[in-house]
């Protein structure tokens, strides 16, 4: 195994802040590591801002998406839209921040990177962005796994044991990771969102054609009374139930870990807001839409995700069904990433990181195996992934999604926070993107911790079950 080596400061262009006068010096030096790249057998930066959208589009219409009718459930209409336009605002301006300052060090490969730069090249902030990145994307794999063999049991009318479903899912998962470059992986990105945008408008006709729904948390439908929706959380709702519906929309709007990567693999990354602008467009649609009407016709009986509260199997089966799709290929993205990561501490910068030589691509193989059969061994022995995905939300998120962000817009303009009114307004929104950091990193994981000890003190599925996992 090569020694772990960490981004060369000496090749970094000095940055003087709010002043874009080392402007062409990044510009120079993005064009130096795209004509080096180029000139390697395997190229990587090879993504066009339509292939890195589909990307974008592929890793962010999910599952996830049919989880936020539930939110709603919990928060009522008022305070459960008014997080949703907030997160999703809220997550255009970190975005585009994210993109400004890789664009000033644009020697950034990955979220790791950006974490050593945002802290003051801190090798400790190296170290600690990578223990998070590969726990966030390994925890995420085995959510993925376990989605699939709930898929298939499902569909199956639970044929088989649960955990040779998930061993299935397990083994397409690697094969499907192995090519080596997200160009490559963005051609899935494609069919995984139109399966998932097929899935969500059959749940949505199905939804609003059947009577009642037939199942919810609080019982079966009537027993928690006629399908109604409230504007706030209904009395009784627990502030830790609050707090978990608000990780939930969260976990959505901040896939940001991943940006770095992608950008990373574009072949102009300078046009990465044009693939944004996509994503925000799809997301602003699919993230509010589907979830209100799925609220209005589920209203207390909404699960999470909604297929679960269809009354009619047939119907739930010919929805749910096309989840598989996305459900795998959005874990080989995550595969991709945290893969290249490992890839490159154990490669390091010889011949076989970037060339069809066996060696490196039987550690590639590898790499993409072990990352999958631990992701495996997670789907099994966490007795709620949901919980785990709200610990997700806080532990990982409040720094990915808020905190990474509003210092590296300090470190960008930290010579002129105030210097106009835009600039004094997006000073005071970042100083809320903090906050909103500090806020889930505190309150937002406690409240995390307390809904898994709750899980642990009840009934939990046994590790490595037999169990019927259908919903």
């Amino acid at each position: 195994m090569s020694k772990t080596t960490y981004i060369n400061e000496k090749k970094e262009p000095t940055y003087v802040q709010g002043i874009d006068s080392e402007a062409s010096s990044s510009l120079d030096t993005l064009t130096a590591l795209i004509a080096e790249d180029h000139g390697h057998e395997i190229k990587l930066r090879t993504m066009s801002w339509q292939k890195a959208a589909w990307l974008l589009a592929g890793e962010q219409v999910c599952l996830a998406i049919m989880a936020q009718s539930w939110s709603l459930s919990v928060l009522g209409w008022v305070p459960g839209i008014i997080t949703m336009v907030v997160a999703g605002v809220l997550f255009w301006i970190t975005s585009i921040t994210m993109h400004k300052f890789i664009m000033k060090h644009p020697q950034i490969k990955d979220i790791c990177d950006f974490g050593y730069y945002v802290f003051g090249q801190s090798r400790a902030a190296y170290i600690f962005t990578s223990i998070m990145l590969l726990a966030n994307n390994i925890l995420l794999i085995g959510f993925h796994i376990l989605t699939g063999a709930k898929v298939i049991n499902t569909l199956s009318d639970h044929s088989l044991c649960t955990v040779a479903f998930s061993a299935i899912a397990t083994i397409m998962g690697i094969i499907m990771s192995l090519p080596r470059t997200l160009h490559h992986v963005s051609f899935m990105s494609m069919f995984s969102a139109a399966c998932m945008a097929l899935a969500i408008t059959l749940f949505l006709v199905f939804a609003g054609l059947e009577e009642a729904p037939l199942y919810g948390y609080t019982g079966n439908y009537p027993s928690a009374g006629p399908v109604h929706t409230y504007a706030f959380p209904p009395p009784g709702t627990s502030w830790v139930a609050c707090m978990n519906a608000v990780l939930n929309i969260t976990f959505l709007w901040v896939p940001q870990i991943l940006f770095p990567s992608f950008i990373a693999e574009m072949e102009r990354p300078q046009d990465f807001p044009k693939s944004l602008a996509v994503l925000a467009a799809i997301s602003s649609v699919l993230f509010i839409v589907p979830p209100a009407v799925g609220f209005r016709y589920l209203g207390q009986y909404a699960t999470a995700p909604a297929f679960g509260s269809l009354s009619n199997p047939v119907w739930k089966k010919a929805s749910f069904g096309f989840v598989i799709v996305p459900t795998l290929i959005i874990g080989v993205i995550y595969a991709n990433v945290t893969g290249k990561f490992i890839y490159a501490r154990v490669m390091g910068s010889s011949r076989h990181a970037h060339s069809n030589t066996l060696q490196g691509w039987a550690v590639w193989v590898a790499i993409m195996a072990a990352v999958w059969i631990v992701g495996f061994v997670f789907s099994e022995v966490i007795p709620s992934m949901g919980d785990f995905l709200s610990l997700l939300g806080a532990a990982f998120d409040s720094f990915f999604g808020f905190i990474f962000f509003a210092v590296a817009y300090w470190r960008l303009f930290r010579g002129g926070l105030f210097a106009g009114v835009g600039r004094s307004v997006m000073t005071v929104v970042h100083g809320l993107v903090m906050a909103c950091g500090l806020f889930l990193l505190g309150p937002g994981l406690y409240a995390a911790v307390e809904a898994i000890i709750a899980d642990y003190s009840g009934a939990t599925t046994p590790a490595f079950t037999c169990a019927n996992l259908a919903i």
